[in-house]
């Protein structure tokens, strides 16, 4: 660790980086200053109810080991959300072929350490600094966070750090401090201004107009009803039947949910006005729920789940109500997330992800190195090729 590290030649002020062992051991008001109010994902509120749930902790394979920048009077000036874990689960940038490689030639890749936010693929800054925290500015204590997770490596004695879905800035600090960078994709809608739905679905392709209007009437034409529920509307019985649906979900994807039903209601308890929770209503019954959280100018879609089949009930809850929502607040983007193709002609296009990798042994680096110089144009050839699939006209504006 750089305890107590004079980080240049010029600077008057020491940088203490600490290890957190949780993020209950942070100052909330000095956390939030550093993560800012963009990002409802790496607020201390959310973060701890990730840990207060138990979804989160050592016995889960998350061991909280999170980084704090002190200045002299020992505030928080910058911070990284940090674990220890001993699996890839939960994480969604794939590193189990490099774990399943270097342990077929001898080597120990876990546990490891991953900066992060827990069970979503959310982007957002990763070096977390609490603007005009130091004298010797934000790049200093960027760099400070760096050095920290290299040093926390070595002294654990971990394979391996990876920070995954950084924002572009963060990610080409890490690149520049020598860490292997990694490209992704995902998929996000941009609010062009629209005063209405409808004013979204004009700048589309005729086909893909018809095909949207006629999945949402078929729902709206069922039995089932949407409500769109934020803040003091959101009950216990909402909570209770959500979780039943993530778990349902969960158990045929991936043969169990991470989150529990504690974090849910802790979720509830803290955050219910960055929550928006899409529930659905058959005859009486909640049937289904889309799970999203509010950012400053972005809404997050992050968990569905559902009790049995409802047609295009899922692109209703998950995509068009989101639509919605972010039109009627002015939000800026939408993000839905990893995975699925049929996102995009439904407005969601493909955008860049990064994620950055430290890896301690020389001859694994070279390895990591290799292959994702020959992964690079695959990943940029394939978001081309899924550029190809945007349903816009080629004019983007809207029919008159």
């Amino acid at each position: 660790m750089p305890d107590g590290k004079d980080t240049g030649p010029d600077a008057g002020e020491a940088i203490t980086v600490k290890v957190l062992t949780g993020i209950g051991l942070a100052d909330p008001e000095e956390w939030d200053a550093c993560a800012g109010p963009d990002n409802p994902f790496l607020s201390h509120a959310f973060l701890l109810a990730l840990e207060e749930s138990g979804s989160a902790i050592g016995r889960t394979g998350w061991q909280p080991s999170h980084l704090a920048a002190l200045d002299g009077a020992g505030r928080i000036m910058g911070a990284v959300p940090l674990y220890l874990k001993n699996h890839s689960y939960g994480e969604y940038v794939f590193d189990h072929a490099w774990a399943h490689a270097y342990e077929r030639a001898g080597g120990q890749y876990y546990p490891k350490l991953q900066c992060a936010v827990p069970f979503t693929p959310v982007p957002g800054p990763r070096l977390l600094v609490r603007p005009g925290a130091s004298t010797l500015g934000m790049e200093a204590v960027a760099g400070a966070l760096i050095q920290g997770m290299e040093e926390v490596a070595r002294r654990y004695g971990v394979s391996s750090v990876h920070v995954t879905f950084p924002e572009e800035g963060d990610w080409r600090r890490l690149g520049e401090a020598g860490w292997l960078l990694r490209e992704g994709v995902q998929y996000h809608w941009e609010n062009r201004g629209y005063a209405s739905f409808d004013d979204f679905l004009g700048t589309l392709n005729s086909r893909k107009r018809k095909a949207i209007r006629k999945e949402r009437r078929e729902v709206a034409e069922s039995s089932v009803r949407l409500h769109s529920l934020t803040g003091a509307d959101l009950k216990p019985e909402h909570w209770d039947a959500f979780h039943r649906f993530y778990l349902e979900t969960a158990d045929r994807k991936w043969g169990g949910g991470y989150l529990n039903r504690a974090f849910f209601r802790l979720l509830g308890e803290t955050m219910a006005d960055r929550v928006m929770l899409v529930m659905c209503e058959d005859n009486g019954e909640w049937v289904a729920g889309a799970l999203n959280l509010i950012g400053a100018d972005a809404l997050y879609g992050r968990n569905w789940g559902s009790d049995g089949s409802y047609r295009f009930l899922h692109f209703e809850a998950c995509y068009y109500r989101a639509l919605d929502f972010a039109i009627e607040r002015g939000l800026g983007r939408v993000e839905a997330g990893a995975q699925g193709e049929h996102k995009i002609q439904r407005g969601y296009l493909p955008v860049p992800t990064y994620s950055a990798h430290w890896v301690a042994d020389p001859g694994f680096r070279r390895a990591i190195a290799d292959y994702l110089r020959r992964e690079r144009p695959g990943v940029a050839a394939e978001r081309e090729a899924l550029m190809e699939l945007s349903p816009y006209r080629q004019d983007g504006l809207p029919e008159q």
